[in-house]
């Protein structure tokens, strides 16, 4: 018998996934078998990124215009930061004691005003198009880097969000799923056993899967199962993984660390990305949830009691502990959404969707800190020195990564797609040894 079509692949995937581990209802193969390596990056570089989902005002926190009139600087007041003469929002008091770390970019743009079309913009450097789904950077690392540690390459946290993942480069590449560490009992599904399954029972799973192989691959050499069997494998290894089980207990963390950074998603969701790249994950994103920073009526209150309380300690914690414990300098934290918000506040006390200008804020990763690169105008509205757009922040992180910026990668339909869509270093933002 021979394979003759898409069809017989799939559908032995299907019959692999339903005798083997997919009894268990674990989906880590697809999210493991990401192996291709890219060239040597010039540090092993890790990636948090805390999404501010919706897009965040940028002159209701780093891009404040005290000067402007009411209607456009609104509610909030500007405080002085641990950097001389940069200011931040009132909302941000922990933050501003960390902003000799922080590099504040201010003149990022684009040109797609829709959620779901910005986040992929933002997170591919390519303008969407209906007939390519692009890849979101995390999945792009997941390829080119793979696991490391035995971990996955690519999580969320606590789940994902449109644009999120791997588009063309399959879902092999697609984050792992870490559900909310800010729950009670928090356990990761996919690393816990059924209560009726034991090592023993999953093992004489495997034996059994095994000994069908053998009948198939004696009709069947296809490279395609044999990188498929290796998922399951390295499936079974994260199973079992202390490294994996370790990275996932929050719990065992100190009560008052814990409080340090939140006792909200975000915050435990900082807590975690931190516990993760320790253990090995190379690009993790924290969200509080979807479109949260949507903030067309109410701004003013939402922000105030809600989202910037929540974010402030989560971030700055972060920024906190990876210095303490010597990881900032290989970890680069970034925050921020897929754009801004209107300068102008709107009959409903709220802020509508703006790409023109907005601010992005990068920590670690080998970054000098306490730092503002790029201006807007007067009121937040216009990019007036150093322009960024996606394309551009695509170029420099995977510059940063030591990824091959000449590489092409082709779509299921065959279509050429480079790992880079044009794009340019980000001026001023890295160090001479990496730009």
């Amino acid at each position: 018998m021979q394979v003759t079509n898409r069809t017989d692949l799939f559908g032995r995937r299907d019959f692999i996934k339903i005798g083997s581990l997919g009894a268990l209802g674990v989906n880590l193969p697809q999210v493991l078998k990401g192996t291709t390596v890219g060239r040597k990056p010039h540090k092993d570089l890790s990636i948090i990124l805390v999404w501010q989902s919706g897009g965040c005002g940028q002159q209701d926190t780093f891009d404040m215009k005290p000067d402007a009139p009411i209607e456009y600087r609104g509610e909030f007041k500007p405080i002085s930061t641990n950097v001389p003469g940069l200011q931040i929002c009132e909302h941000l008091p922990r933050t501003a004691k960390v902003c000799d770390k922080l590099t504040v970019l201010r003149s990022m743009k684009s040109r797609e005003n829709n959620h779901e079309r910005a986040i992929n913009y933002l997170l591919t450097g390519y303008l969407p198009q209906p007939a390519i789904e692009f890849p979101a950077i995390g999945s792009v690392i997941a390829k080119e880097l793979g696991p490391k540690n035995g971990m996955p390459p690519y999580i969320a946290v606590p789940n994902t969000f449109p644009s999120y993942g791997a588009g063309f480069l399959g879902g092999e590449y697609n984050p792992f799923i870490s559900g909310d560490p800010n729950v009670t009992g928090y356990k990761v599904r996919d690393l816990t056993l059924h209560t009726d399954v034991d090592f023993q029972r999953l093992g004489n799973r495997r034996y059994l899967v095994e000994q069908m192989d053998k009948k198939f691959r004696a009709i069947e050499a296809s490279p395609e199962f044999q990188a498929l069997d290796g998922c399951y494998q390295r499936a079974y290894d994260l199973i079992a993984s202390p490294v994996a089980k370790k990275a996932f207990n929050i719990e065992s963390e100190p009560a008052e660390l814990r409080e340090r950074y939140g006792r909200t998603p975000v915050g435990q969701g900082c807590l975690l990305a931190r516990r993760l790249v320790e253990s090995g994950v190379r690009f993790v994103t924290v969200a509080k949830g979807w479109l949260n920073y949507d903030t067309h009526a109410d701004n003013f209150n939402a922000m105030k009691n809600v989202l910037l309380p929540e974010f402030d300690p989560a971030f700055a914690t972060l920024i906190e502990d990876l210095g303490e414990r010597g990881m900032l300098d290989t970890t680069l934290v970034i925050a921020m959404g897929e754009f801004g918000r209107t300068p102008l506040v709107n009959k409903d006390a709220g802020r509508d969707h703006h790409c023109k200008a907005w601010s992005v804020v990068f920590a670690g990763g080998g970054l000098t800190g306490g730092r503002v690169i790029g201006e807007t105008d007067e009121t937040a509205t216009e990019v007036t020195d150093t322009p960024v757009e996606p394309e551009d922040l695509m170029f420099t992180l995977y510059s940063m990564l030591g990824l091959d910026l000449t590489k092409e990668y082709l779509t299921q339909f065959g279509h050429p797609v480079k790992l880079v869509n044009g794009g340019k270093l980000i001026p001023g933002l890295l160090p001479k040894a990496i730009s």
